[in-house]
């Protein structure tokens, strides 16, 4: 259960890589963190243990945010057992890369229901809750530089993460009023187990460094500390932004 004095938040896809980071940090800061993903698993417990480890408090928040049933499933529990949410972080994605000309309206579907779909509805329900109880909370959607930039191989998946920024744009003016904050953050190249079989390879990692304006690539900690502020109340004036966390990849030009 959750201390009555500990905000509430949501880190949507948290079993490993950014999303992990994400519900660490803002345990560490905190937050009595909902780690969510779609079945229980190894990373999600991993996660949860981390969190427990250094002190924090958390539990898990099993669904498949895929299905509108399991997200509505979610949020009742939310309701019924918190009574609030402060912070949504919208981080569950996929990634399937195909070529253009091989994408399927299945690979369309799925893409579209994880990245967007899934991250308009926990929106929706969690922002109902937030006005419900006039909690002045923070909705961010973990984009992707991706949205600025096309791919060879993702393109079904760039539009959600443009439609993520475009999204957050909508809600941080439906929302304000009630002074809930809503913002994109978009991760350039970030060093996580789904890239680790890529990025062992030295010159692939060579080369991705170098498209970078700091000569590194970042890690899922780079992404958490934006986070972490944006979800605080100093953050209170920023609204309706999209911020890259890119290490300069996007202003970069070989």
């Amino acid at each position: 259960m959750n201390p009555t004095d500990k905000p509430v938040a949501l880190v949507t896809g948290s079993s490993s890589g950014i999303g992990a980071a994400l519900a660490r940090r803002l345990a560490a800061e905190g937050h009595h963190v909902l780690v969510n993903a779609r079945s229980e698993n190894a990373g999600a417990r991993a996660t949860l243990a981390a969190i427990h480890a250094a002190g924090g408090s958390g539990e898990l928040a099993i669904a498949d945010l895929a299905d509108l049933s399991a997200i509505r499933t979610l949020f009742a529990t939310i309701r019924q057992r918190h009574g609030r949410i402060d912070v949504l972080v919208n981080n569950a994605g996929i990634c399937p890369f195909r070529e253009w000309h091989e994408i399927t309206p299945e690979d369309w579907d799925q893409t579209h229901h994880t990245n967007l779909r899934a991250g308009f509805f926990c929106t929706q329900e969690a922002a109902k809750l937030m006005v419900e109880t006039k909690t002045a909370g923070r909705i961010i959607a973990i984009s992707s530089i991706s949205a600025l930039k096309g791919g060879t191989v993702q393109a079904h998946y760039c539009p959600t993460k443009g439609g993520q920024i475009s999204m957050m744009n909508a809600f941080a003016v439906c929302l304000g009023p009630h002074g809930i904050t809503c913002n994109s953050v978009l991760p350039g190249t970030i060093e996580t187990p789904i890239n680790a079989d890529y990025l062992s390879v030295a010159q692939n990692r060579l080369n991705l460094e170098r498209q970078t304006c700091v000569g590194y690539i970042g890690l899922p900690d780079d992404v958490a500390g934006l986070v972490a502020f944006l979800a605080r109340p100093e953050a209170r004036y920023i609204t309706g932004a999209a911020i890259l966390v890119d290490g300069g990849e996007f202003v970069h030009h070989l």
